[in-house]
């Protein structure tokens, strides 16, 4: 009787199958396991994640690590995604700022334009000159409220600019009702004297003037010069219920552009291709260039930066020749992302068009050998480097029931997609290509703006809720749950995340509709559309018709909704998808390990 074990070392997990192969050569399964993958997939740091999960697989049956006749790893080929702006444009504003906000709590409604004037310097104003009084939060909302009624017989006061959040309370307190807006973090650096322009909507409705460049040109008075550069202010703006814009002494409003750059394909033929042209026709183009030896980026800009930095950080992972470490593959997709306006005083963005790109690095030798090596040390039993995934992950998917040759298989991890094609009399053709979960996680991360990776992989993972009251709630499909226990307050009025483990609150204030569509569109965008791009390379004659059964593996195919799209895409083919179930029992998790067992029986 010999034991022995399958790992996969992934880039989010390794997982682990135990095997039992007896004395005539019957192959038993007896236990799995996985966790998270330690240091980057393909290096020695991954060492640690493999014993841990071979400990977890052992400790199941009741045996020690070491009474392992053998361990098998699969040849890991790191995935490496990064987001590649389409320009890098800061607007840098000297002197003053101008700014845009939209805090929770505006009171009133309409517009107001005049100079900023500092409460502590009322007494300076002068009768005919219209004025928008700034407020620190030393103030009380009594006294504020006091004194601008007094001063309005005089004085032109045309609105208020408030840091505490008390606009409601001073509005309701005011005889003559001015739009005013709060919460504005850093009002010590307002200018006194600056032209400004404050604009508060109704409930329920949204700005008009200052989310358009030539409305807030018509309210400060803008040439055409001016108003080319307030347009990533006005940009920034859309959609929200309350805004302030300074108008900064002799425009002084300078950009600074990093060009997005040319990518550089080095396959069969050698195609040159601009960053701006898109995602559409970077991925036609990686298309024909056909197998692709290396992929660079224009120096000095920002893609090329990005593709430097990516094999740099390759070259300290496998200190090798520089020249050997390449990209052999990228996925492009569009999206938008938030660009920070320098300047604001309220943290203002605006979103612009970007390419979120997934590389593919391969270095000349990974240092599989070297992990090797190191396992069999210190586990004291013998471990080979065994497979490519791909065909491990073939013969995994065939122990799903109501599987059978030709088959077709679709491995979605968490840096790349791998597919294969294994014909009736065995024959296996496969692709290795970079995309998958986690530049999902880094789309829904930029273009909601969370700057925090663990959330965005919590929104991709799980369906969505609104509370609206203690006792019930609204799906993200539209249907209403009541629950009998009360929901905690905490959660009222918040969208949450659906998790086995409960609830989690998003603490970003972002619509449940936008944060489902930026979701679903992010897994098309990059698991629909490299589905087809590797299926199409491993089918035969490259025609998807060719292939009449797809199995769906890996860590992204246990997703609630991305098995449904794919379904839902292929139909078209009548190509029968779903979720594959590893031996029956694993769902579709474990196929490469299993597979790597299985492949000992074989040798």
């Amino acid at each position: 009787m010999r034991l022995i074990a399958g790992v996969d070392i992934g880039n989010s997990t390794t997982e682990v199958c135990v095997g039992e192969v007896s004395e005539n050569g019957t192959l038993t399964f007896r236990a799995s396991s996985s966790c998270p993958t330690t240091g980057t997939k393909g290096t020695v740091e991954n060492v640690h994640g493999i014993k841990t999960a071979l400990n977890q697989a052992m400790e199941k049956i009741g045996k020690a690590p070491d009474s392992l006749h053998c361990v098998r790893l699969n040849e890991a080929a790191p995935v490496i995604g990064d987001t590649a702006m389409e320009t890098l444009t800061e607007t840098i504003i000297t002197d003053s700022s101008m700014i845009g906000h939209n805090p929770s709590t505006p009171a009133g409604a309409g517009q107001a334009v005049g100079e900023i004037l500092v409460y502590d310097n009322l007494m300076r104003a002068v009768k005919d000159t219209p004025y928008i009084v700034a407020v620190s939060r030393e103030h009380p909302y009594e006294e504020i409220a006091a004194q601008i009624n007094l001063l309005a017989e005089r004085l032109q006061i045309t609105g208020l600019i408030l840091q505490a959040d008390e606009a409601v309370l001073v509005y309701n307190r005011l005889h003559k009702k001015l739009p005013i807006i709060d919460e504005v973090l850093h009002i010590d650096r307002l200018p006194d004297g600056v032209l400004a322009a404050i604009e508060v909507a109704l409930p329920g409705q949204t700005i008009h003037m200052l989310s358009n460049p030539y409305g807030i040109a018509t309210l400060l008075q803008l040439n055409a010069e001016e108003t080319h550069t307030v347009t990533p202010i006005a940009k920034s703006l859309i959609g929200k219920r309350s805004a302030v814009v300074l108008k900064t002494p002799g425009g002084n409003v300078h950009e600074n552009v990093l060009p997005a750059g040319e990518i550089y394909l080095n396959g069969k033929e050698t195609i040159s291709i601009n960053l701006d042209e898109g995602a559409e026709k970077i991925m036609k183009a990686v298309s024909a260039a056909g197998d692709i030896y290396d992929i660079s980026g224009q120096a000095d800009t920002n893609v090329g930066n990005m593709f430097t930095r990516i094999k740099q950080g390759m070259h300290q992972l496998d200190p090798g020749s520089s020249s050997d470490i390449r990209i052999t593959d990228i996925l492009a997709v569009d999206t938008l992302a938030p660009v920070l306006i320098s300047g604001a005083l309220a943290g203002e963005t605006c979103l612009e068009k970007a390419v979120g790109i997934a590389a593919m690095v391969k270095t000349q030798k990974l240092p599989m050998q070297e992990i090797a090596a190191r396992l069999k040390t210190e586990l004291g039993t013998d471990v080979t480097v065994a497979g490519v995934e791909a065909v491990m992950a073939s013969l995994g998917a065939l122990t799903t029931p109501g599987t059978k040759l030709p088959l077709a298989i679709l491995d979605m991890g968490g840096g790349s997609t791998d597919a294969a094609v294994i014909s009736e009399n065995g024959q296996v053709t496969m692709t290795h290509q970079a995309g998958a979960g986690e530049l999902v996680s880094m789309l829904i991360e930029t273009e909601l703006g969370l700057g925090d990776r663990r959330i965005a992989e919590q929104i991709k993972k799980y369906p969505l809720a609104k509370v609206e009251s203690l006792f019930h709630m609204r799906m993200e499909n539209g249907q209403m749950t009541f629950v009998e226990d009360s929901i905690d307050p905490r959660f009222f009025g918040r969208v949450i995340l659906l998790t086995e483990n409960g609830y989690v609150r998003i603490e970003q204030d972002i619509p449940m509709e936008k944060i489902v569509q930026v979701r679903r569109d992010a897994k098309r965008k990059v698991f629909t559309a490299n589905a087809f791009r590797a299926l199409k390379k491993v089918a035969p004659c490259h025609d998807l018709k060719n292939i009449s059964n797809v199995v769906l593996v890996g860590g992204s195919a246990q997703d609630f909704e991305i098995p449904e799209m794919l379904m839902e895409a292929f139909a078209e083919y009548r190509i029968v998808c779903g979720r594959g179930n590893i031996r029956g029992t694993e769902g579709p998790r474990n196929a490469v390990a299993t597979g790597l067992v299985l492949s000992y029986i074989g040798k």
